[in-house]
C-alpha cells in the first residue's frame, strides 16, 4: 500500500516537473521568435484590453511598432536613466538597485521603489501578470535570464520601448510620442524624451496629470541624468 501511494506521488511528481519544463520552453520558444520577429501584443497589452474592454466595449488602444533606429537617443538614454543605470553592464539583475529598494520600501513601510530592471520588467511585460506572488518573481527571473542569453541588450531595449503602457491605452514609442505631443519618436527632442520616461512609473495617474509638480520634477533629473547614459 505504502509502496503504491509513493510510487503514485512519484509519477505525479514527474508529470508536474514535466510540464514545467515544457512551460519554460514555451517561453523560450516565443523568446527566440520575437529575436527575430516584432511581438504585436504583450500579456500586459491583453490584460489591459480585457479589463478595459469591460466598462467601454469600443475601446480602441493606440500602438504602432517603431524600428530602434528611427527611435529618438534621446529617449532611450531618458528610459536609461530613469529605469535601468546598469542596462548595459548587468546580465539581467542589478542586485544593488534591488538591495537599494528594499531599504526605502522598509525605510517608509509601503511599497516605493522597485529595483527591476529593463530586462525584468520586458519578461513581466512580455508574459506575466501584475500580481506580486513568490512564483511570479520567480517565473520573471527565469524568464530574464532567457532574454538576457537570447537577445542582445539592443534588441531587449527595441522591444522595451515598443510595448510599455505610456498612458490611456496608449502602447509603444511612437504612439506616445503622437499622444503627448504630435510628434514621431524619431524627433523627440531630450526634453520631450525625458517627460515620457518620467511617465513610465504611472502612465494613466500622469495621463490625466500632465502638469503634476511630481512629474515635472522627475523630468528634470532625469534630464539632467542623460548625458552620460550609455545606450546599445
Amino acid at each position: 500500500m505504502i509502496k503504491s501511494l509513493l510510487r503514485w506521488v512519484g509519477w505525479l511528481l514527474l508529470l508536474l516537473f514535466s510540464l514545467l519544463l515544457l512551460l519554460q520552453a514555451w517561453f523560450l520558444l516565443h523568446i527566440i521568435y520575437w529575436n527575430q520577429y516584432n511581438p504585436s501584443s504583450s500579456a500586459f497589452m491583453q490584460t489591459r484590453w480585457e479589463v478595459t474592454r469591460q466598462n467601454q466595449p469600443n475601446v480602441k488602444f493606440y500602438y504602432q511598432w517603431i524600428d530602434y533606429e528611427k527611435i529618438s537617443p534621446h529617449l532611450k538614454r531618458a528610459i536609461i536613466a530613469a529605469e535601468d543605470s546598469q542596462f548595459l553592464n548587468h546580465t539581467g539583475f542589478d542586485f544593488k538597485a534591488m538591495q537599494n529598494a528594499l531599504e526605502r520600501n522598509w525605510q517608509e513601510g509601503r511599497w516605493a521603489a522597485g529595483g527591476s530592471t529593463i530586462s525584468q520588467q520586458l519578461a513581466k511585460n512580455l508574459f506575466l501578470s501584475d500580481k506580486k506572488t513568490p512564483w511570479r518573481k520567480l517565473q520573471e527571473a527565469v524568464i530574464t535570464y532567457m532574454l538576457e542569453k537570447v537577445m542582445t541588450k539592443k534588441r531587449i531595449l527595441e522591444i522595451y520601448l515598443n510595448i510599455i503602457e505610456w498612458g490611456e491605452n496608449v502602447f509603444g514609442a511612437e504612439a506616445a510620442s503622437q499622444h503627448y505631443f504630435g510628434v514621431s519618436a524619431s524627433t523627440l527632442t531630450a526634453r520631450q524624451a525625458a517627460f515620457l520616461a518620467s511617465i513610465v512609473p504611472s502612465p494613466r495617474f500622469y495621463d490625466r496629470n500632465r502638469t503634476a509638480k511630481k512629474l515635472l520634477k522627475k523630468t528634470d533629473i532625469i534630464l539632467k541624468r542623460m548625458p552620460p547614459s550609455q545606450i546599445p
